[in-house]
C-alpha cells in the first residue's frame, strides 16, 4: 500500500461457487491494475463469477487500458465495488460501462473502509488539495523540545518506529526551515524497504537553509520559496533541489497555494513534521485533516517549546476543538488521533 501513489490502494477478489478463484492489488503507478492481476490468476474460471473490487474499475484510457472492458471481455456475472470512483474522468463510468453490457454492477459494500484507505487521493479529486496528516511527539504537558531546541529523543523507539510507518505511506513529508535549522534532519523512512523515498519538502521562505544541510542531500528535495531571482536559488538548483516558488501572503509562502500545487503535482498525502510556527499556520488556515500526537509520559516544564503557535485566545469559544478519532498505546507513550473541527475554507 506504500508504492501505488499517485493512483489509489486498490484490491480485487474474484469468486466463484464459493470460492476464491483469483486475487490481486495495484502496485505501481503505469503497472497493471488490481483486476488486471485477478482476471489473470483466474483464468476462465473468472467467467460467470462474482468480482469484488475496492474502487469501481476504471473506464478510461490512462496509464493502462479500462478495467472495466476487461471484466466485460472475462463475462463476469456481477462486479460490487466499495465506493464509486472520485476521480471526474471515472465517476461512475465505468459502472455505467458494465451494466450496459449485462453485468450487474453495484457500490457501497464497505465504502466507510475505502474511504479510510485513500484519504488522499479522494482529497485531490473533489477538494483539489492533498490529505495533511500533522505529526507532532510532546511531553505530556504539550512540550515538543527544551528550551534550548534539545528534542531528541521524547518519546520511544516503538513511537519511531511508527512514525517511520506513516512516512512509508505518504506520498511527501513537509517541514519547515525552522525544524531544519534547529534539528538537520533527513526526514527519510527508514526501518522499512518500500522502494522509493517520499518528497522531502521544506516551506522556507526566503531560503535560509544552509547548502550543507542534510535534507537537501540524496536528492528527491524540494524547497518552496517566494517567487523572485537570487543567488541562492541558482546554488540550489545546481545541487538538483527543486524550487517551487509561490506568492507570498504577509510576507511568506501562502499555504494554501502550496496544497493547491502539490495536488497538481499528483501528491496524494502530505506528512508535516515540522515546528510551532508552520504547525499552527497549517492549522488556523483550515489545511490540516489529522493530527497524529504522540505523548511520552514525561513532563518538560512551562519553558518548554510548544505543539502550535496560534494567537492569544480570549475567551473559550476561540479555542480549536477536536474529534478524538483514537487512542492507542505504543511502546511507553500514547498516540492520538484526532480531527480538528475547524471550517476548511481552503
Amino acid at each position: 500500500m506504500n508504492t501505488t501513489m499517485p493512483n489509489p490502494r486498490v484490491g480485487c477478489v474474484i469468486v466463484r461457487d464459493g470460492n476464491i478463484v483469483g486475487e490481486g492489488r495495484h502496485e505501481r503507478a503505469g503497472e497493471p491494475h488490481a483486476e488486471a492481476h485477478a482476471l489473470r490468476q483466474a483464468g476462465d474460471a473468472a467467467r460467470g463469477a462474482d468480482v469484488y473490487v475496492t474502487l469501481e474499475p476504471c473506464s478510461h484510457h490512462g496509464r493502462t487500458p479500462p478495467c472495466a472492458q476487461a471484466l466485460i471481455d472475462a463475462r463476469v456475472s456481477r462486479v460490487v465495488a466499495a465506493m464509486a470512483d472520485p476521480n471526474p474522468k471515472v465517476s461512475g463510468g465505468g459502472l455505467r460501462l458494465l451494466q450496459a453490457s449485462g453485468i450487474a454492477a453495484v457500490s457501497g459494500l464497505m465504502e466507510t473502509q475505502a474511504r479510510q484507505l485513500n484519504p488522499g487521493f479522494i482529497m485531490r479529486m473533489t477538494r483539489g488539495r492533498p490529505w495533511l496528516t500533522l505529526k507532532v511527539a510532546a511531553s505530556l504537558d504539550g512540550g515538543t523540545a527544551l528550551a534550548n531546541g534539545a528534542s531528541q529523543w521524547i518519546t520511544g523507539p516503538e513511537a519511531r518506529s511508527d512514525v517511520q510507518r506513516q512516512r512509508a505511506r505518504s506520498c511527501a513529508i513537509l517541514t519547515g526551515i525552522g525544524t531544519v535549522l534547529a534539528d538537520d534532519p533527513q526526514m527519510t523512512v527508514r526501518e522499512l524497504e518500500i522502494g522509493r523515498q517520499p518528497l522531502r519538502m521544506v516551506v522556507d521562505s526566503h531560503l535560509r537553509i544552509p547548502l550543507n544541510a542534510r535534507i537537501l542531500q540524496g536528492g528527491n528535495t524540494m524547497i518552496v520559496c517566494i517567487e523572485g531571482d537570487g543567488e541562492k536559488k541558482a546554488q540550489l538548483r545546481a545541487m538538483d533541489v527543486t524550487l517551487l516558488e509561490l506568492p507570498e501572503s504577509d510576507g511568506v509562502v501562502c499555504l494554501a497555494t502550496l496544497m493547491r500545487a502539490l495536488a497538481e503535482r499528483e501528491i496524494n498525502e502530505v506528512l508535516v513534521e515540522a515546528g510551532a510556527i508552520l504547525n499552527g499556520a497549517l492549522l488556523r488556515s483550515g489545511l490540516v485533516d489529522e493530527l497524529l500526537l504522540y505523548y511520552a509520559p514525561a513532563l518538560l516544564g512551562g519553558d518548554a517549546l510548544g505543539m502550535f503557535a496560534l494567537p492569544p485566545l480570549t475567551e473559550m469559544a476561540q479555542r480549536i476543538d477536536l474529534d478524538i478519532l483514537g487512542i492507542d498505546r505504543v511502546g511507553q507513550d500514547i498516540r492520538v488521533r484526532a480531527k480538528p473541527l475547524i471550517e476548511n475554507k481552503k
